[in-house]
């Protein structure tokens, strides 16, 4: 960390005069200083809030570039879309994905309003509305009109009365202000092109201590089928913590989901 710190803030200090009243016996004629050394003077309590600024100043910057390319380069076509909600709708997805399981850790309640935001073709849609209830509410966000259309036909099919939707863009899913108790995100993430902007709308959309849930892969050889994740993955889980905590959001728990494949965070509004 000291040495990413010191290579974003780029500070050198050239030596004053040595004819100049008062030098710095430190310093030499002719000699420039190192960061390190610029700094050494400075608190050790300073220099950790300002380094843990810088980088989350630079994971906010980065956050407002279009990130996500690579992953969703099988997402362009109507043709690939169909492909891919065919897996994702795959029946042996339980045994990988442990959906039952995921909704327990979540700590969904019965009457709780859940958003499944990058949906898909819906697979959560079934055990989130059961979770919570009839009282309760589930609203199923995609960017893409054919995975909305394919979602709503599994829903209409399992009497999922409690579910809506919603079509939200790159940048907005378009969630109502104020009204969620939890959003899950699950092997989404890493397909936001833009994260920060995505982040605020989640954010603007929780409740007062609201909990955003993220699902993802880690960023190994090991965590997709022939190491997949090294190239489709944009951050691994340290750096995906450190984004979204630049964006509001506190680290509440950490899980591992799938060992070896995926994580799960539970990040708090704040």
């Amino acid at each position: 960390m000291n040495s990413f710190f010191l290579r974003v803030l780029r500070v050198s200090v050239v030596s004053p005069d040595p004819t100049a009243s008062h030098p710095s016996p430190r310093r030499h004629r002719g000699r420039r200083e190192s960061a390190e050394e610029t700094f050494e003077f400075l608190p050790p309590c300073f220099l950790r809030a300002l380094r843990a600024s810088v980088v989350s100043l630079v994971f906010l910057l980065a956050s407002y570039a279009q990130v996500a390319t690579q992953a969703n380069k099988g997402y362009q076509t109507d043709a690939a879309r169909q492909r891919m909600a065919a897996g994702l709708s795959n029946p042996h997805r339980d045994e990988s994905e442990k959906p039952r399981e995921l909704v327990r850790e979540m700590g969904l309640q019965r009457g709780m309003t859940v958003a499944d935001v990058g949906t898909g073709s819906g697979y959560m849609l079934p055990f989130l509305s059961h979770r919570v209830g009839p009282e309760g509410r589930v609203i199923a966000e995609d960017i893409y009109d054919d995975f909305l259309t394919t979602a709503k036909q599994a829903a209409e099919t399992d009497k999922l009365e409690n579910v809506t939707f919603v079509k939200g863009t790159e940048t907005d899913p378009r969630l109502p202000p104020g009204k969620l108790d939890e959003v899950l995100v699950l092997d989404a993430y890493h397909h936001f092109n833009y994260p920060a902007q995505m982040l605020a709308g989640i954010h603007s959309a929780l409740k007062p201590g609201g909990k955003l849930v993220v699902v993802d892969f880690y960023k190994t050889p090991q965590a997709m089928p022939n190491g997949r994740a090294m190239t489709h993955i944009r951050l691994n889980k340290p750096d995906v913590i450190r984004e979204i905590e630049a964006n509001h959001f506190r680290l509440v728990d950490e899980k591992e989901h799938i060992p070896g494949s995926q994580y799960m965070l539970i990040m708090e509004k704040n």
